[in-house]
């Protein structure tokens, strides 16, 4: 029996120090002054505070560039072009998925997440290449990482023959979810579309996870009918809107129809909190009982220069981009990345009671606050009561 023994640690969301007895994979107590059994490592984490593994709610590990070649990006912000220029990038540089994927995923571990749910491009060019390297990713990094996959159309479905049928057969090698794009703005035909992936997510048991970017209007239609098709499919509980910045930019009785519809319907929401658009009202939805997690998205891809795959960088990006000053405010950030990835991901046993996987990050830091905001190196991460990295390097 392995057991870790970890002393003097402040959980995140509480303000005294515990230690915590880590056997077998799970958290076997939690207490004071536990006893140090003979043959049980020892961590001493005075100053540290205690995190459950962080939760990347939407990640696209297969995209980035990470050890490559510097990209110098000229794309004009727009979504058509952006596309169509990563597809160019794709087939002239011919990056390697499972390299890639392996590399930030690696990353994102020595930060301390232990959860993600990746974003695996399908589309009649590259058709399954990536998703076989991100599989073969999942399967290296399996004792380190839970890796949830979405088999995502961001070619679109109509806008990219063929990609239909390689959807269903992305399902049945082992992508947990089927993805979706703008349906109204990119594949212009919503309902077409909809029907193709509420289709597939049916037909293999899936659940659904559908990218918004529409903005205002045509977004709210489109959150419309992807309410009615939720309705129609029976398929609450099941469905994520990542991004979704039309609940941002709708009048507010309409945000608050849509928070009550989307919690009747246990739709959860993924945000990246972007600086350049409104965001998702995140008091409004999880009053209303709607699951909220955040995610790096890319991360130094043909889309973006910006990301490191460190989530508690995202939880801060959070805090600026909501205007999150108050401890109690910055908490809501630190939320979204842990109980809340675990509450969309649906993660049993997760958090850092008895009985919850042992699966943690220790952060430096006097307060929870100041762990997310100094981003400190020197993090321990422990998963499986292993612990897997430290000072910013994976031991594995």
């Amino acid at each position: 029996m392995e057991s870790l023994l970890i002393q003097h640690v402040t959980p995140f969301d509480e303000s005294q120090p515990v230690d915590l007895l880590l056997e077998n994979g799970v958290i076997a107590a939690r207490g004071a002054n536990l006893p140090l059994a003979p043959g049980t490592t020892l961590i001493n984490a005075r100053g540290m505070q205690a995190f459950p593994g962080l939760v990347d709610g939407h990640a696209h590990l297969d995209k980035t560039l990470l050890g490559r070649d510097w990209y110098r990006n000229e794309v004009p912000r727009n979504l058509a072009a952006i596309i169509a220029n990563e597809r160019d990038y794709r087939r002239e540089q011919q990056p390697d998925a499972q390299l890639q994927s392996e590399r930030i995923t690696r990353r994102a571990i020595a930060a301390g997440t232990s959860f993600i749910r990746t974003h695996v491009d399908i589309d009649n060019e590259i058709g399954l290449a990536n998703l076989e390297g991100v599989l073969e990713t999942r399967r290296r990094l399996a004792d380190q990482v839970d890796i949830e996959i979405v088999a995502f159309p961001q070619s679109g479905i109509l806008q990219s023959p063929g990609t239909e049928a390689l959807l269903d057969r992305a399902l049945a090698m082992g992508a947990e979810l089927v993805g979706g794009l703008d349906p109204c703005s990119y594949d212009k035909d919503p309902v077409r579309h909809l029907q193709i992936i509420f289709d597939l997510a049916v037909r293999h048991d899936k659940k659904l996870d559908i990218h918004l970017h529409e903005r205002g209007e045509l977004g709210a239609f489109s959150l419309e009918l992807l309410l009615d098709f939720t309705r129609r499919y029976q398929m609450q509980n099941r469905v994520t809107l990542s991004h979704g910045f039309c609940l941002g930019m709708v009048e507010p009785a309409r945000q608050q129809q849509f928070a009550e519809e989307m919690a009747e319907l246990g739709m959860s929401v993924a945000t990246t909190a972007p600086a350049d658009i409104a965001v998702p009202p995140y008091e409004l939805l999880t009053a209303a009982g709607v699951a909220f997690c955040a995610g790096n998205d890319g991360v130094r891809d043909t889309w973006s220069p910006y990301g490191s795959g460190d989530m508690l960088q995202r939880a801060v990006t959070m805090g600026l981009r909501y205007r999150w000053r108050q401890d109690r405010e910055i908490m809501r950030a630190a939320e979204t990345i842990t109980y809340g990835g675990a509450r969309v991901m649906e993660l049993d046993n997760y958090g850092l009671q008895p009985g919850n996987r042992a699966d943690l990050v220790l952060i430096p830091g006097r307060s929870m606050v100041e762990a997310l905001v100094e981003l400190p190196r020197d993090r321990k991460v422990i998963k499986g009561g292993k612990l897997i990295a430290a000072n910013g390097e994976c031991l594995f």
